[in-house]
């Protein structure tokens, strides 16, 4: 058997094993599986990897990123721009963590918005906001956090209802937060949606539901949308290339 696999938490929202599940199918690939290893505490992950070995690599989503990092034997340089790991390979009994959410998260972006320039706000401060910054820095685009609290972003959320200028500014918005993801589907982040226009785009990493409410609000106001599912794909196929290039 060789053995894939998610970690993060919670999972219920992930088309992750979907996705390969039905790859193993199409290339008959009977002796392969994926499955969802939910884990709260990264305390337990390197129980997974002696627990079965035949596990040759992982997905790694929110909330674990960042914290992943130091279980890494050898890091890609794509973890070392990013600090945060979305893939993670054993090869010769070592752990080799990868970011495929920044290239990923950088070709459906450049799919989308073609030409379409302007600065950027990202909403949120974890692992997936760093691979969304990288990215953008790659394409030259100006870009900006926006955390609760100001010791992490370039903004608050209070200071974007405060300065309504901020929204008008940046006609690229990125969520990169999990706020909207299923179950909880009518969370959203906390942004001044009444000052959006035509002419702004919002970016949901989120792909589940499809129409996010962090989408649906900005489509109120004329904004267009795009959720996460072009990206989700891109990242998993470059997880099976890495996987199945090195075993």
């Amino acid at each position: 058997m060789k053995r894939f696999g998610l970690v993060g938490h919670p999972l219920g929202h992930s088309y992750s094993r979907e996705f390969f599940q039905k790859k193993f199918e199409q290339l008959g690939l009977k002796d392969h599986s994926y499955e969802l290893f939910d884990m709260e505490y990264l305390k337990e992950f390197p129980a997974l990897w002696l627990k079965y070995n035949d596990l040759i690599g992982v997905n790694v989503t929110v909330p674990h990123k960042e914290n992943v990092v130091r279980f890494l034997d050898h890091q890609d340089i794509s973890v070392i721009k990013v600090g945060a790991a979305n893939v993670i390979m054993k090869k010769n009994g070592r752990l080799h963590g990868y970011n495929t959410d920044y290239l990923s998260f950088k070709e459906s972006l450049k799919n989308w918005i073609g030409n379409f320039k302007s600065e950027a706000l990202v909403l949120g401060s974890g692992g997936s906001s760093k691979a969304v910054a990288v990215a953008l820095e790659e394409l030259e685009i100006d870009s900006y956090q926006v955390s609760r609290r100001k010791s992490k972003g370039d903004y608050t959320y209070d200071q974007l209802y405060r300065q309504p200028g901020i929204i008008k500014r940046f006609l690229l918005i990125v969520n990169a937060t999990p706020l909207g993801m299923f179950p909880n589907v009518d969370s959203l982040p906390s942004i001044p949606y009444k000052h959006l226009t035509k002419k702004h785009r919002l970016f949901d990493l989120v792909y589940n539901p499809d129409e996010t409410a962090f989408m649906r609000k900005g489509k109120e106001f004329g904004a267009k949308v795009k959720n996460g599912i072009e990206m989700l794909q891109l990242q998993a196929e470059r997880s099976w290339e890495i996987w199945t290039r090195s075993n």
